[in-house]
């Protein structure tokens, strides 16, 4: 096999992390954060929210298990700029609320997991932040706990943990998580796929993160 073409066929998550890329699952929640970028590659379309994006998660997962799950899609943040994109590997059920029995905020009661889940790769280079999913379109976002907004990647992370998967979240900072971020997000959420396809450079030789 040509040098060039075995090289093509590799992605590099950083210095001890290596894959081939047909191992690869790219997860977007929606098919305009993937656009025609990710055309020709393992893909999953979840759709919006935490149980639509575990739910095809699995079932993708029991079909044909990846070797890394890449999640990529698009995030508020009044911490980091539009256009940016985050690597995260701390995630919070930010809509997870149970103090009234005792739990601490954030806390899944009797899950054993922590309020905060730590669990995925880093990308050398690429700033880090903390998820917080949620169902909701976060508009007023005032918390401290975590500086990056979406509304799939914890439960992405978690089901990604429990089959022992390893995984990448990057997540394209679309809008503020303000009270422009409908607006925001409307005009930058068809820029993230391209963004992706540059950090990952899926157009060059190698496929290199």
């Amino acid at each position: 096999m040509h040098l060039r073409n075995l090289k093509r066929m590799m992605i590099k998550i950083n210095d001890k992390h290596s894959f081939a890329i047909d191992d690869v699952l790219f997860s977007f929640a929606l098919a305009s954060e993937a656009a025609d970028v990710f055309e020709g590659y393992n893909t999953v379309i979840t759709g919006i929210g935490k149980v639509n994006a575990a739910y095809e998660l699995m079932k993708t997962v029991h079909q044909k298990r990846p070797a890394i799950i890449v999640n990529l899609g698009s995030a508020g943040s009044n911490y980091f700029k539009k256009g940016g994109v985050i690597c995260c590997n701390k995630f919070v059920q930010r809509d997870m609320d149970v103090r009234g029995l005792g739990y601490e905020q954030y806390e899944t009661p009797l899950s054993g997991l922590p309020p905060v889940l730590e669990y995925g790769l880093l990308l050398d280079d690429v700033p880090q932040g903390i998820c917080g999913t949620g169902d909701s379109f976060e508009m007023a976002h005032s918390a401290t706990v975590y500086n990056v907004v979406d509304m799939e990647a914890y439960a992405l992370a978690m089901v990604a943990m429990k089959e022992n998967i390893p995984f990448v979240c990057l997540k394209y900072i679309s809008d503020g998580a303000d009270g422009n971020a409908a607006g925001d997000w409307t005009v930058q959420v068809h820029r993230a796929a391209e963004a992706y396809g540059n950090i990952l450079r899926l157009n060059n030789d190698a496929i290199v993160v």
